[in-house]
């Protein structure tokens, strides 16, 4: 509001002629001050007060006001007095200018503040939550900041009030804004702060800068009685709280591993999608040995008989059974990792292990990502454990020995690097419990691993026993009679030294003058005193004492190089690398020319066709055989029903004839029909007729499946997919249980169809008729069939084709000429004979020079009386066409009594009602259950390599798993050649 007096005349004055802003305002001058008026009329060019303005005073007053402000010349007369207002105007405008600093000043205090208060809030919000780890505070802490009462601390803030009574002095404001800021710094709020906020400060408190001050005697006292009770919190209350506290941790960083192994799948999967677009994945540096046995790898998986195409460097071990070839392995190892037993053969299979240098002493199988802490007793257990029964698994029954590769790699630090496989133990006799081939089995895996020529042999032999009982060392020399790739160890030479009467024995083996062949080197080592426990540590410990003390190597008979699985492990590693250096390459160039000749081999077979590999080739056909499937599920219900229907007739219809309806026709009496009727479907409900159903429902399901599979097999399909089809079809109806709980609601349903007689429409009735005259004549022409067989052919087939009848033909048509006599003269005759009529036909026929027996005149008369009826029942049907009226109306006329056609509609109505309830339990069960079926047998096929093996064969198969082999096989060649010669 404007105050009354000078200086709101004043700021008036600066509102209406303010030379900066150029505004009107339109304020009634009955509101302004006297002196605004005065000068007001005196700008406007209106001399009398009383009088508004004229207009064209306003557009000049407006206009004025634009222009920049300049004493205005007095009229004559009036001087003295334009002199006095014009020195109050000027007084006027210095009081505005002055009180709007003031205001300015003000504003700007208030505001700072403001703004001051709100980055602190900012800078609160952006600290963590301290509160969980409250506990870590001492105690005494929290009462010392009880103690401080910090609302007095805010109060010490001076009002809005105040601030606007203060006068526009620039050094109290710089005072009000130091203040502000030390209060911010301190960390105290303005208003009241929360007990961990609380509890920071006065953490950063005795951090060394408190920014509240407190005497000495007061902060002792507090201590004191704080550590007090410091000391009386229970240290089970802590320990709880720590557990709490790393239990909630593991869980969040449980639910955080287990959020981002899920995306780590899902990434990979994208990864993969994008890899066969051309995007691969970055590759992750391996170490040269590493790389190495991933080639040996694939070539193991690629041919398991290592033909001459592999002649990649690896140490192959070899020695007698029990020799020793296990334990050195494991010095050079450095760990116990193979199982172990007394005198019985353990190693079944081949065993190559990758040996590599590492920070940590581990060992990892090729397929698993299980890491074996080698220095742990435990993990070692269970690695000779995984080991065994990875050996007993890959021997087929009715084996004892196995040539598939189990895989594994060892590192740790001081390991020497190179690839060795341990093959079992060779044998000079088969023992009870063993399979009679096992001896030539052994023999056959050592010469396929021996053959290759840049495989090193390292030839164990056991020092304890007779020279002459060795076995291995014959085959040795077979296999490298220059002995350029052996290298010869004996073992055992504790047991040797002290056993043997003459020491030079054992220097004439390793100096091989004792064996008929030849090594590189020559070496003795110790592998234990025989005991299983014994640790690496103790063995190696055992055997350079052995050596040191050693008459053998004191008097010159072994070299020190000679002794000590260390230096053999370096003698071998180097031999290992020397000639992969000087066979890596070749062994590439051969790889790269047999890619070449299996690549042209495919363009000249197959130019059209993508190199598919057989489990490529099993995908594909798996996603074919799903779209099988899932096309069964779009089946129309009209079409099942159909099918149903019929194949339902087909089975039963022989039953519904001979059982129920002829013995019923013909009684002649439509109480009787009726009653044995409805006994017959009663007991034929109860008994037969719901798994007959059932049984046709599944036929009819595995025929549409077979359908649909026939189908897709014409529009274009690979023919090499048939086998796997066929399997996969015959697996799954194998599999496939019908739900035996609908047979007792289906027995049900058919039940009360079949006891329903009242036929409500004319349709109805027509349709019974038909169904019943087409049940009748396919009936009839079978009869037909059957008696035409029996009597053979007519004369007119006799004359035209120059047929005869057999003897049996000519009886049986004599026969049958006079029971047609005797049905000509008793149309109303019952189903059989009776024993004088039989008589009768029988001397009439006698009488003619027939001999015919009882047995066939009464065979012939049932095949005759069956297609009188028929042909009486036909015309019967025919006259009830129009009883539909007399049935309606329930009249009794022995003519038109057409029991033998409600008969008919009662089965053809349970037929469409069953057919219904089967379709409804095919679309939404079975059908279902099938597609299931077939997904389950595709994985468990997709797993089983040998089932695919044996179910997608042919050249353009092998020929495309060749090609990506031997790709995969080049490929890793290159890379480890060029990380070669880079570590060269």
């Amino acid at each position: 509001m404007l105050r009354v007096g000078s200086e709101a005349a004043c700021l008036a004055c600066r509102n209406l002629v303010s030379t900066n802003m150029g505004v009107r305002f339109r304020v009634p001058l009955q509101k302004l001050h006297p002196l605004s008026r005065a000068i007001h009329h005196r700008y406007s060019g209106n001399t009398n007060p009383q009088r508004p303005p004229h207009r064209t005073a306003a557009r000049y007053f407006t206009s004025m006001s634009r222009l920049p402000m300049r004493p205005p010349k007095p009229p004559p007369g009036s001087e003295g007095r334009g002199h006095q207002q014009q020195r109050n105007f000027w007084v006027a405008r210095l009081a505005s200018r002055l009180l709007k600093l003031r205001y300015i000043l003000l504003g700007s205090a208030v505001g700072g503040g403001y703004t001051a208060k709100k980055t602190y809030d900012e800078w609160k919000d952006m600290l963590p939550d301290f509160s969980e780890y409250n506990w870590v505070i001492p105690d005494f802490v929290w009462e010392l900041s009880e103690q401080i009462d910090l609302e007095k601390l805010a109060k010490a803030l001076p009002e809005i009030e105040e601030l606007a009574k203060l006068l526009p002095d620039f050094d109290k404001i710089g005072e009000n804004f130091t203040f502000l800021k030390s209060l911010l710094s301190s960390g105290v709020s303005l208003g009241s702060e929360v007990k961990g906020a609380s509890g920071l400060h006065l953490l950063l408190e005795t951090s060394g800068d408190p920014p509240l001050k407190a005497t000495d005697s007061s902060m002792a006292a507090t201590q004191e009685g704080s550590d007090k009770q410091y000391k009386k919190s229970s240290d089970k209350e802590r320990l709880d709280q720590l557990q709490e506290e790393m239990l909630r941790t593991q869980l969040k960083y449980q639910r955080m591993l287990e959020r981002l192994e899920k995306e780590n799948k899902e990434l990979r999967k994208v990864v993969l999608q994008k890899d066969d677009k051309g995007i691969h994945r970055r590759k992750v540096k391996k170490s040269l040995i590493d790389l190495y046995s991933e080639v040996l790898d694939i070539l193991s998986d690629y041919d398991a008989n290592y033909n001459t195409q592999d002649h990649l460097p690896r140490v192959v071990v070899v020695g007698d059974q029990s020799a020793g070839k296990t334990s050195v392995l494991e010095m050079i190892a450095q760990a116990r990792i193979f199982p172990r037993g007394s005198g019985e053969m353990m190693t079944r299979s081949p065993v190559k292990v990758t040996l590599s240098e590492g920070p940590h002493h581990v060992a990892m199988f090729k397929d698993s990502g299980r890491e074996f802490d080698l220095t742990k007793e435990e993990d070692l257990a269970a690695l000779r454990h995984e080991i065994e029964l990875r050996m007993r698994k890959s021997v087929k029954e009715g084996q004892t020995v196995s040539c598939e590769t189990i895989s594994l790699s060892v590192k740790g630090p001081g390991i020497q690097r190179m690839v060795l496989v341990d093959l079992p133990g060779v044998i000079s006799t088969v023992t009870a419990g063993m399979a009679a081939d096992t001896k030539e089995t052994i023999f056959r895996i050592s010469k396929a691993y021996m053959q290759n020529p840049n495989a090193i042999i390292l030839c164990i032999q056991d020092g304890s026993v007779d020279a002459e009982r060795s076995i291995v060392t014959d085959l040795v020399s077979q296999m490298d009679p220059h002995g350029k790739r052996t290298i010869f160890v004996l073992t055992k030479v504790d047991l040797a030294e002290k056993n043997m009467a003459s020491p030079n024995r054992i220097q004439q083996i390793v100096e091989g003058k004792l064996f008929p062949m030849k090594a590189l080197g020559y070496f003795a080592v110790v592998t234990g005193k025989g005991s299983s426990g014994e640790s690496i540590d103790s063995i190696k410990d055992y055997e350079e004492e052995f050596f040191q003390n050693s008459r053998l190597l004191r008097d010159g008979m072994l070299k020190a190089h000679q002794v000590t699985t260390k230096n053999l492990s370096l003698a071998v590693s180097d031999c290992f690398w020397k000639m992969v250096r000087e066979s890596v390459e070749q062994q590439a160039d051969v790889f790269k020319a047999s890619r070449f000749n299996l690549e042209t081999e495919w363009k000249n077979n197959y130019p059209r066709l993508r190199e598919l590999d057989r489990n490529e080739l099993f995908e594909k056909a798996k996603n074919e055989i799903l779209d099988e499937v899932i096309s069964l599920s779009q089946v129309t219900p009209q079409h099942w029903e159909a099918i149903l229907q019929k194949k339902l007739w087909e089975r039963v219809s022989t039953h519904v004839i001979e059982n129920i309806y002829l013995p019923a026709a013909q009684t002649m009496d439509s109480g009787t029909f009726n009653t044995t009727v409805d006994i017959k479907l009663k007991q034929w409900t109860d008994k037969q007729l719901p798994h007959k159903a059932l049984e046709v429902a599944w036929e009819t399901l595995q025929e549409e499946f077979a359908r649909f599979m026939a189908e897709y097999k014409g529009k274009d399909q690979d023919d090499i997919f048939d086998k796997l089809k066929e399997a996969v079809k015959d697996d799954s109806i194998k599999r496939h249980k019908w739900n035996e709980r609908a047979m007792d609601s289906l027995r049900v349903i058919q039940h009360n169809a079949l006891e329903d007689r009242s036929i409500t429409d004319k349709p109805q009735w027509d349709a019974a008729i038909q169904f019943m005259e087409e049940t009748l004549q396919s009936r009839l022409k079978d009869t037909e069939s059957v008696i035409g067989d029996m009597v053979g052919p007519g004369w007119r087939q006799r004359w035209m084709n120059w047929m005869n009848r057999t003897p049996d033909q000519h009886i049986r048509n004599e026969t049958k000429n006079e029971l047609e006599r005797l049905l000509k003269l008793h149309d109303e005759h019952t189903a059989y004979l009776a024993n004088d009529e039989v008589t009768t036909v029988r001397k009439n026929l006698e009488g003619r020079g027939v001999e015919v027996d009882p047995v066939l005149i009464k065979d012939t008369w049932h095949q005759l009386y069956r297609r009188h009826f028929l042909q009486k029942a036909l015309s019967h049907c025919s006259l009830c066409k129009r009883g539909f009226y007399y049935y309606q109306r329930h009249f009794v006329d022995s003519e038109l009594e057409c029991n033998d056609v409600v008969l008919f509609w009662r089965i053809q109505r349970m037929l469409v009602i069953t057919a219904n309830t089967l379709r409804q339990q095919l679309t939404n069960t079975e059908v279902r259950r099938l597609e299931k079926n077939v997904k389950e047998v595709l994985d468990d096929f997709g797993e089983d390599m040998e089932k695919k093996t044996h179910l997608i064969t042919g050249r353009r198969v092998q020929l495309a798993e060749d090609l990506k082999k031997v790709r995969e096989i080049q490929e890793k060649l290159e890379a480890f050649i060029e990380a070669l010669h880079k570590e060269k």
